[in-house]
């Protein structure tokens, strides 16, 4: 039998905790049962305060990690976001995203935006995030990494807070076959952050996985088969459980498939399928240890080298 340590650690998280209450309280029981290792904060959304609170309790029963979840797309602003929000409305991912490229995103506002939601995140959750990531990928956007890049620097002790990493190896990405064009996509908008936070010394993720069509008929259980296949040396898998209920309706267009997606995970399938993998869950702090380690000159028992 393999030992569980034998096998190699892999971040699981759930993003979109705080959204709405069906998809907070789903997270917080998957985390609970072991099944996640970590969860993506929308901190200026309504539930988060709410939420937060039992986030805590589950987290001192069954350690995961925290982080925020950096939201500049299609919900209101904790900032008046000039440039950027209309009437307090972020915009449509598509637009900002065309802002981006256009190299038209207004820098102070959205430093300002961050800001903030790190100030409603600490305040809520009494501590600094263990990472931080973006609502629909956009801490990779140019006009965002800058400042997600200068803000944990500047905010943080180095090494403190994790930046997710979205690159993923072409190879890796067309062997999955799950959401390809996307996947290479994500990859090389996210190749520039990756080379701020190794030139900042932020740590991240390496391997990212989790991308797919949501309106797909495939079974979600055969979809995160294909994610841990093929892991990077320090892997994440991105995944959006919840339950739906009439708040996550009036906020947002993902719905049915979150339910497909807790279920997969809440079953024993799921575990099983880690193992087949040669995976186990774990949190960032795990790759940290790795990465020392393995930096750690030989001991003068190992033997000469020759």
């Amino acid at each position: 039998m393999t030992a569980f340590f034998d096998f190699h650690p892999v971040v699981v998280c759930a993003d979109d905790y705080g959204i709405a209450a069906g998809v907070s309280t789903a997270i917080a029981q998957l985390i609970e049962a072991g099944r996640l290792s970590a969860t993506s904060c929308m901190s200026t959304l309504p539930d988060w305060r709410r939420a937060a609170p039992e986030l805590r309790a589950v987290v001192a029963r069954q350690a995961a990690d925290v982080g925020l979840h950096l939201t500049l797309t299609d919900h209101h602003a904790a900032t008046p976001a000039r440039g950027l929000a209309d009437h307090g409305r972020l915009p449509p991912l598509g637009r900002v995203l065309r802002q981006s490229l256009a190299g038209g995103l207004p820098r102070a506002a959205v430093r300002d935006e961050l800001r903030a939601q790190l100030d409603a995140f600490e305040d809520a959750w009494g501590a600094p995030p263990d990472y931080i990531d973006g609502h629909q990928h956009v801490h990779l956007f140019a006009g965002v990494r800058e400042a997600v890049v200068d803000e944990v620097a500047r905010r943080y002790p180095l090494g403190r807070v994790w930046v997710r990493d979205c690159v993923e190896a072409p190879a890796r990405c067309v062997r999955r076959g799950v959401a390809t064009p996307k996947a290479l996509f994500l990859a090389s908008l996210g190749r520039p952050l990756r080379r701020l936070l190794r030139t900042a010394g932020i740590p991240a993720n390496d391997g990212f996985s989790g991308l797919h069509d949501f309106a797909s008929p495939q079974p979600f259980g055969a979809k995160m088969r294909r994610f841990l296949a093929l892991p990077g040396p320090r892997p994440l898998v991105h995944v959006h459980p919840g339950r739906v209920d009439a708040e996550l309706r009036a906020c947002d267009s993902l719905t049915t498939p979150r339910e497909a997606e807790l279920a997969y995970l809440a079953s024993a399938a799921f575990p099983a399928d880690l193992a087949e993998a040669g995976l186990r869950i774990a949190r960032y702090a795990e790759f940290a240890a790795m990465e020392s380690s393995a930096n750690s000159p030989p001991s003068a028992s190992s033997g000469s080298i020759r």
